[in-house]
């Protein structure tokens, strides 16, 4: 069989779905793992809210402000309020090796694309029904082993395939065939295709079109006179096509963390002592993860208007110490509390420290 056949698996709502399993008593509840809301005043964002909170119209990438506010008109309607549970990233990696090994034992090649999203190849199954009951048959070991539910699609790339995971959530399995394909993205909205975010979106909106069928009525050489160098993929992906081809994972090219501030500030002492705390934690996770340096440092600033800055300096050869990285990073920090780089002395909302070029 030359066509390809490809799965895509998308853990339901996965951080509360662990959440919920780990704590019975969220059964039922609406739940958000995030930032702490602190009373409607915590900064930061949500990671993930389960199906009761999504109702509410909290979703990932919400601030945590607004999700506060959500949780409390609910309150006020006489519906339960939000449960909000600040992110535990080692469990949530234990579960979703547990997931990714039990995927994997029944296919030959699988790209892992996030904590609980992946692709695997199942052509070697050699027809859709039987890709079908392989599939179950993975979805049922995931629910007995670790109480938790996933999504899957398939379908004849990894585009198609992931559209399909998102057709019928939660505990969904969507099968969408090469012949069915074309037809079936016709009824879909335009921003079911990858690649469509609100500004294409609203450049279609201008012209009537809403739909995949809509924006099909354009030649490939329109699209890319309207879109530029992406016209041309987003042509195909409104047809269909899609890639097939899995990667490998890739070694970790970098490392870092940020931290936002509960209150935008200035103060060249308190943002120093973060950095350096920040530094001492990063360089343990390079050792612990095996990287002996690194050549390149990186420092991103975000100022309470949200504008973002990022500024590096790259060594030729490897730093191994703390000392080096605190003196970089030190370097990096300063012109932003000097007219360099902050002429009207913006408070600053968020720091963060990468390194890169690991070796």
């Amino acid at each position: 069989m030359d066509d390809r056949i490809i799965g895509h698996i998308d853990m339901d709502a996965f951080f509360a779905a662990v959440e919920e399993r780990d704590k019975p008593w969220l059964k039922g509840l609406p739940v958000v793992i995030g930032a702490d809301p602190k009373g409607g005043v915590g900064r930061g964002v949500v990671a993930t809210a389960n199906y009761a909170a999504r109702k509410y119209g909290i979703h990932s990438a919400l601030p945590i402000q607004k999700a506060w506010s959500y949780s409390e008109s609910a309150r006020k309607r006489g519906e339960r309020g939000v449960v909000f549970i600040t992110s535990r990233g080692r469990r949530y990696a234990e579960i979703s090796k547990e997931v990714f090994d039990i995927v994997s034992s029944y296919v030959d090649t699988m790209q892992i694309t996030s904590i609980d999203e992946a692709y695997f190849d199942i052509t070697n199954t050699g027809s859709y029904e039987e890709a079908k009951r392989v599939a179950r048959q993975i979805k049922k070991e995931i629910t007995q082993k670790t109480k938790l539910t996933g999504s899957i699609g398939i379908g004849p790339n990894k585009m198609i395939a992931k559209i399909a995971s998102d057709l019928q959530k939660p505990d969904g399995l969507t099968i969408i065939s090469a012949d069915e394909t074309y037809d079936l993205l016709a009824r879909l909205p335009l921003r079911t295709i990858p690649g469509i975010g609100p500004k294409v979106e609203e450049k279609f909106k201008r012209l009537g079109i809403a739909t995949v069928e809509g924006a099909r009525i354009f030649s490939w050489q329109e699209m890319q006179d309207m879109f530029g160098s992406h016209g041309f993929s987003l042509y195909q992906k409104l047809r269909g096509s899609g890639s097939v081809t899995l990667r490998e994972p890739q070694v970790r090219k970098s490392i870092g963390k940020h931290k936002t501030f509960p209150e935008d500030t200035i103060d060249l002492d308190l943002i120093h002592a973060v950095i350096e705390e920040m530094g001492k934690k990063i360089l343990a996770s390079l050792h612990k993860k095996r990287f002996t340096g690194f050549r390149t440092i990186v420092l991103t600033v975000r100022f309470g208007d949200f504008e973002t800055k990022s500024r590096s300096l790259t060594s030729s050869e490897p730093v191994h110490s703390l000392s080096i990285l605190q003196a970089r990073a030190l370097k990096l920090l300063l012109p932003f509390f000097e007219a360099t780089e902050n002429p009207k002395q913006k408070k600053i909302r968020m720091v963060g420290l990468r390194l890169e070029k690991l070796q």
